[in-house]
């Protein structure tokens, strides 16, 4: 289709985890609107434009390859498609800041005012320009501020459309999302831009699940969103330290609670601890703007939760030495899983980086087997997030060994730690592992995912998150 045969006209910046699924799923419910997903990295963006997508989620492929080089396009061309849009989505990365004022717990929006300033400069007409980006309550002053200083008499109209996808259903979420929320300026002109985005959604989500509010509600509800939803993990893994020490089962509790329609029962199932890209960074980035506006006793409360997460990965590396004889020394330790959850390929501050460490730093031995994380991924997470690398610990390639199957990973090994909840490790021949492992053989379940009943009439001893060991 010619472009100017196309109803409107979106570029994304940004073909990431966010960017790329979200920009896929519009051109596949709005065939008359042409989406362009831009990136500076070249590979990234020749991977889109593959049959070997960058990122892994169930149902991607499909929407991707019907739509690609229809009305859904992947481009480097950054100067060209931004100028040819008439709306443009920030979807970029912002980190935690690792140094200067808010080290360790503000964001990082360097990424958004380098797309702002790039917009400014090449955009020759009118545009509305959406955050994408999980970004700090009134960051949009700050974009809004950088286009306006453009000298051609351009207006820009900024919006913030927070995503609120899981990893491992981002599709799924896209396609029937809980809620859009779209927040604009509160002036004619703002409200035109939310109605501009709205008839965007408009087209496959009902009109009672798009929220519209303000510029800085949206915004701030992202961060708050995420920060409710770590809570109620760190609450769950909390109780189930209780559960160990007094007898009680975790997952009892957590269906005896959940069964009142006042909690509910998601995100009450406990485990190694959470991880991903946006828990952690998002609460930090919310203390630290509550410590920036002096309420230190809010900043506090929204602390604790991240102090919870690591005491809980803390506690299951402590867990594994101390159920083995108090010393895992040249021991080879099976890992079951390096995602940070099921059904995503994505490692960010997974769990499992962090029990590996620990136990490399015990001199075990880690085979990890992950169906979708390659090696050269887990090297990456290692040394980002823990600055675990051949320079730190130059024992790393012989410590942390990766595995193509959960069967080699095991054989020879004294323990299993099955630290992602993929299925298919519900399913293995236990039997079959437990005979090509040295005895005593332990597994650790910090998902809570086996029968270990089951597994125990194998021959194993049973470690699990929460619950009594019955050994």
């Amino acid at each position: 289709m010619a472009d100017d045969l196309f109803d409107l006209r979106i570029a994304c910046m940004g073909a990431g985890y966010v960017g790329g699924p979200t920009m896929a799923v519009i051109a596949e419910n709005c065939p008359r609107i042409r989406v362009c997903v831009l990136d500076l990295n070249a590979t990234q963006i020749a991977a889109w434009n593959s049959s070997t997508l960058p990122i892994y989620e169930p149902g991607l492929q499909n929407v991707v390859e019907s739509c690609r080089g229809k009305n859904l396009f992947f481009s480097t061309d950054i100067d060209k498609e931004v100028e040819r849009a008439d709306i443009i989505f920030i979807s970029v990365n912002t980190p935690t800041k690792m140094t200067g004022i808010g080290a360790g717990r503000a964001a990082n929006i360097k990424n958004c005012e380098l797309c702002a300033r790039k917009i400014a400069e090449v955009s020759n007409s009118d545009k509305i320009v959406v955050e994408k980006s999980t970004v700090p309550v009134r960051t949009a002053d700050a974009v809004r501020r950088v286009l306006a200083c453009n000298e051609k008499g351009l207006n820009f109209q900024v919006l913030s459309n927070p995503e609120f996808l899981a990893e491992g259903t981002a599709i799924e979420d896209l396609e029937r999302p809980s809620r859009v929320l779209i927040g604009g300026m509160e002036t004619p002109a703002g409200q035109a831009a939310i109605q501009k985005l709205v008839s965007v959604y408009a087209n496959w989500v009902p009109k009672e699940s798009i929220i519209t509010t303000n510029l800085w509600s949206s915004e701030l509800s992202k961060l708050v969103a995420n920060a409710f939803l770590a809570q109620r993990v760190s609450s769950i893994n909390s109780i189930s330290a209780l559960c160990e020490k007094s007898g009680a089962n975790v997952k009892e509790i957590s269906k005896a609670i959940g069964s009142d329609p006042r909690i509910g029962s998601k995100f009450l199932q406990s485990s190694v601890g959470f991880g991903g890209s946006c828990f952690q960074k998002d609460i930090l980035n919310l203390v630290y703007l509550c410590e920036s506006y002096g309420l230190s006793e809010v900043a506090e409360y929204w602390n604790q939760v991240i102090t919870m997460n690591e005491y809980q990965k803390r506690r299951f590396s402590e867990k594994i030495v101390g159920s083995m004889m108090n010393t895992v020394t040249g021991k080879k330790i099976a890992v079951f899983g390096f995602a940070f959850k099921k059904d995503t390929g994505d490692t960010r501050e997974t769990a499992s980086a962090f029990v590996c460490r620990d136990l490399m730093e015990e001199q075990a031995i880690i085979h990890v087997y992950d169906p979708q994380v390659k090696r050269e991924q887990m090297l990456i997470e290692m040394d980002y997030t823990l600055k675990v690398n051949t320079t730190t610990n130059p024992k790393l390639d012989s410590l942390l060994v990766t595995s193509p199957s959960a069967y080699e990973a095991a054989a020879g090994s004294h323990a299993i730690a099955v630290l992602t909840e993929w299925d298919e490790f519900k399913t293995l021949d236990y039997e079959r592992l437990y005979k090509s492992m040295e005895k005593p053989a332990f597994i650790f379940d910090g998902r809570n995912i086996l029968d270990h009943d089951a597994i125990r009439k194998v021959g194993f001893e049973v470690y699990a998150i929460g619950q009594p060991s019955n050994n």
